[in-house]
């Protein structure tokens, strides 16, 4: 886990905007380098996209009331990017980093 120190609640104490905003560096980062070529880059990146989306998924808005929807989403969302990135789909990439851009507006406001 390249992440360790966020399981330890870090991660839960951020807003979902931190948190989506934070996934989108990381799906930034492994669809710049799958674009260059570089997988090994590329790969990595995943893997930390991924990291970050399951800590969402385990620590996000525990106790809200639409965490169900959240939840919901936040997978269909990981597993929309895992088939692009996997397909090498560059045009469902950029589609879905606009996606998480929306959430790092708001955590720039």
């Amino acid at each position: 886990m390249q992440h360790e120190t966020l399981r330890n609640g870090a991660w839960a104490e951020m807003t979902l905007a931190q948190q989506m905003a934070n996934i989108g560096s990381e799906s930034y980062r492994a669809t710049k380098w799958l674009t260059k070529g570089r997988g090994d880059m590329a790969e990595k990146a995943f893997e930390r996209m991924q990291e970050l989306t399951d800590l969402t998924i385990a620590y996000g808005r525990r106790g809200a009331p639409n965490r169900k929807a959240l939840l919901k989403e936040i997978c269909r969302f990981r597993e929309l990017f895992c088939a692009a990135f996997l397909a090498a789909n560059l045009d469902e990439l950029a589609s879905l980093n606009l996606y998480l851009d929306n959430f790092a507006h708001i955590t720039n406001r």
